[in-house]
């Protein structure tokens, strides 16, 4: 158990973690465009954030999080998704103080106890973003519009916008009382789960996965047939939106989402490149959100994608993250007073903005130029006791294998004229 990964959990190892910078890299340039900052929340928070913010009824809150008491007698638990500690931020920081709205993103783990699979485990990493303080459709389609920028900017194809409306406090009861109505005499059909959920949360019948109750909610009566008169102008400004930036769009009244906070609209961008139907962002508006969670009332908007699940679209798309050098420059040296000389240029190079390195296990000539082949440096360095006595250094390029001897107060101009146009 020492050295085994809990289960649910992966490494990121250094060898991989360039395609999770490059991703990072893309959604910090495309959020910069759209005017968004990052927030940063703690990993852990109050349970009673997510019971309260998350919702009573949701999985999430009632099998899926990792809960516990501190030192001090508290409940804990450690962040399932991110909008909750988002709203908190904004609320003890009086952020609805600032100028509004506040566009904020953020990188972060999530921890959820559940039935690890594709692109989703115990602890994986989300990219999500939250717009507090504004409530006109034109932010829905914004955030929209930011998710599928970054899609096209990683070059993902094959992605299907799904949204619906579930209305308001005000016209969700009346429909509430309709679905309840049409599922009654289907409770025996319902798996356990929906059975609870037919007296908190109806409308969360309609996202079970199980076939059985697919089949029964298949004829149910839909919410965008109960709206009322302002969700109902709300989500048809929202299609003007979408159509006036040529997104294509279906309008699937099913997407429902998993958390209890959404009112209005709700989205999901599918892809079939996840060996099966995937969700890879989902999302929506929560306008009561802050108000539950003690702030004042607010309206918010915004969306989760998994990295993993990206880094998993990727792959079975077959689109190729480049990995840049590791090193620009190699030293090979023989000798104790070579090895100090180069030493002293890796340091020299350094600061110029050169990445460069030398040999630090005492290995032999050959099986230095081996690892610098390896690693990809484009020129090794090579010095030993002659180049010393001459006061020069060899520079091999590696891929043609010519060599140059030139002296070595030169190198570092000549290593940086070689390296122009360099990513």
């Amino acid at each position: 158990m020492l050295t085994k990964a809990p289960k649910g959990t992966k490494d990121i190892l250094p060898y991989d973690s360039y395609k999770w910078q490059y991703i990072e890299n893309k959604i910090r340039y495309i959020t910069a465009q759209f005017g968004f900052r990052e927030v940063r929340t703690p990993i852990f928070e109050h349970t009673e954030l997510f019971e309260r913010g998350v919702g009573g009824t949701t999985d999430i809150v009632q099998k899926e999080m990792y809960t516990f008491e501190d030192k001090g007698g508290r409940s804990i638990t450690l962040k399932p998704e991110g909008t909750a500690g988002a709203a908190r931020a904004y609320i003890e920081n009086k952020l609805y103080s600032k100028p509004q709205p506040i566009k904020m993103y953020y990188l972060t783990p999530v921890f959820r106890y559940e039935r690890p699979q594709a692109g989703r485990l115990r602890e994986h990493h989300q990219f999500g973003v939250e717009v507090f303080g504004a409530d006109d459709a034109s932010m829905d389609a914004e955030i929209i519009n930011l998710a599928i920028t970054l899609f096209r900017e990683l070059d993902i194809k094959n992605l299907e916008l799904n949204i619906n409306s579930i209305g308001c406090p005000n016209c969700r009861p009346v429909y509430h009382k309709a679905l309840k109505e049409y599922l009654g005499g289907s409770l025996d059909k319902l798996c356990p789960t929906c059975n609870e959920r037919f007296s908190k949360n109806p409308l969360r019948i309609l996202d079970c996965k199980e076939e059985g109750c697919k089949k029964v909610v298949s004829g149910a009566p839909i919410m965008l047939d109960y709206l009322c008169d302002d969700c109902k102008a709300h989500f048809e400004a929202l299609k003007s939106y979408l159509k006036a930036l040529k997104l294509d769009f279906k309008v699937n009244p099913m997407i429902v989402r998993g958390l209890d906070y959404y009112t209005k609209t709700v989205f999901e961008i599918i892809s079939n490149n996840i060996g099966s139907q995937g969700t890879v962002c989902g999302g929506g508006r929560y306008d009561g959100l802050v108000g539950e969670c003690g702030g004042p009332s607010t309206p918010g908007v915004g969306f989760g994608m998994g990295i993993e699940r990206l880094l998993l679209v990727m792959e079975n798309q077959g689109i190729q993250i480049q990995d840049s050098n590791r090193y620009d420059a190699f030293f090979v040296t023989m000798g104790v007073n070579a090895r100090l000389k180069a030493f002293e240029l890796v340091d020299r190079l350094r600061k110029l903005g050169v990445k460069a390195d030398m040999d630090h296990t005492n290995r032999s000539v050959k099986a230095q130029f081996k690892y610098a082949d390896k690693q990809n440096a484009p020129l090794v360095c090579v010095l030993g006791e002659d180049e010393l006595k001459q006061d020069k250094i060899t520079i091999r390029h590696m891929d043609s294998g010519q060599e140059m001897l030139i002296p070595i107060e030169k190198v570092d101009q000549y290593i940086m004229s070689n390296l122009d146009g360099r990513e």
